[in-house]
Formats: C-alpha cells, sequence, structure tokens
C-alpha cells in the first residue's frame, strides 16, 4: 500500500488565510452587534484622508485672500507680504505697513512726505 496517498491530497489555504480570518472577524463582530466597531474604524480612516485634503484647500483659500503683491512706495521693489502685517523692503530697507492691499510707509508721527521734481535751469541774460 501507498503510505503517502493521503499527504498528496493536502490543499494549500496559506493564501487565503489571512483573507477568510479578516472576513470571519468582520462577521462575528457584525453577528454579536459590534458592527459599530468596523464602521467607526471605516469612518477614522476616512477622517484620516479627507482631513489633510480640506486642510490644503482651506490654506489655498486663505492664501488667496491675504496674500498681498504690491510694489515698494519708495523704490518700485515689487515684493509680497501678507496682509496686516509690517516688513521692510527687500531693495531699499524701508519699513513698510500692509493695509487693504496696498504697502504704505512706515513714518513717525508728523513726518511729511515730500516728492522731488526736476526744475530746469534757465539763465537770465543781462541787457
Amino acid at each position: 500500500m501507498n503510505q503517502n496517498g493521503m499527504k498528496s491530497l493536502q490543499f494549500n489555504f496559506s493564501g487565503f488565510s489571512f483573507w477568510l480570518t479578516l472576513l470571519a472577524l468582520i462577521w462575528l463582530l457584525g453577528s454579536i452587534g459590534l458592527g459599530w466597531v468596523v464602521k467607526s474604524v471605516i469612518v477614522l480612516a476616512g477622517l484620516v484622508v479627507v482631513t489633510p485634503l480640506l486642510a490644503f484647500i482651506g490654506f489655498r483659500w486663505w492664501i488667496k485672500r491675504n496674500l498681498v503683491v504690491d510694489c515698494c512706495p519708495v523704490c518700485d521693489y515689487e515684493s509680497a507680504a501678507i496682509n496686516g502685517t509690517q516688513l521692510r523692503c527687500p531693495s531699499c530697507s524701508e519699513p513698510l505697513q500692509v493695509e487693504k492691499r496696498h504697502f504704505h510707509r512706515l513714518t513717525l508721527p508728523g513726518t511729511v512726505d515730500v516728492t522731488a521734481i526736476e526744475v530746469p535751469v534757465k539763465q537770465i541774460e543781462d541787457n
């Protein structure tokens, strides 16, 4: 008689054991009324995926509303800043305040800004 005959009829279920165990666990939890555990794990996994996406979209919306790109009123150098903040111009180092989507010079109270203009020289002739 062949003693190895029974060994040749064995099946290999090693690839299916994980899936069978998972299915049995879900079925067991559902049958004894612990389906809420499975649902809460699924909801938690969904929140882990959705929350960073919503945060990224919200941050882009906030930046679009608050980022100001304007020119320095002193040297006309274009730079960017957040609305309602103070900064120094990268070109001329002038302190600036960002208000109402424009850059304004920060000056001491009582300072008068003067814009210089070039006056052409005219020579008077003696007669």
